[in-house]
């Protein structure tokens, strides 16, 4: 865990790998809950039978459920000693979901603060996700996403 002062110590901190977040196994239970979150129960996700026979040969997590994880992941990278007033998940640049996650898999995520700029609301945090699968040989998805930092 990296620890900063405040958003202004994060910020010069701009061009920095950051650190991993800790290994996460992805169970059926929370690939299961996250389809009745979002009312996406598509048999690829939430049908281990069917999934045997199909082109993973195992559920997979849902590319969103690896993206939902970020900011939990992130909380295992880096702190603000001093927290601002708000941290406000502003967006996505972009996003890319490269390899499958299968059930049972162990994924961790790695940052990279891209950029980090002021303006009158604050700073805003530009970082480079990249969520791994133990073993795997692609990242399972590559995000760029934006905080914005409110004093």
């Amino acid at each position: 865990m990296r620890k900063f002062a405040d958003a202004a110590a994060l910020a010069a901190a701009r061009g920095e790998h950051l650190g991993h977040s800790d290994w996460h196994v992805i169970t059926q239970d929370r690939i299961d809950a996250f389809a009745e979150a979002t009312d996406d129960r598509q048999w690829i996700h939430v049908d281990p039978r069917r999934a045997a026979d199909g082109p993973f040969g195992t559920t997979i997590a849902h590319g969103f459920l690896s993206l939902s994880l970020l900011p939990a992941l992130a909380a295992e990278v880096y702190t603000l000693e001093e927290r601002p007033r708000l941290l406000v998940n502003y967006g996505l640049n972009r996003v890319r979901f490269l390899a499958p996650v299968a059930v049972g898999s162990r994924v961790r995520d790695g940052i990279e603060l891209v950029e980090a700029a002021e303006s009158a609301k604050g700073v805003l945090l530009t970082m480079r996700h990249e969520v791994e699968i133990e073993d795997g040989g692609r990242p399972a998805l590559v995000a760029e996403t934006l905080t914005l930092a409110v004093p």
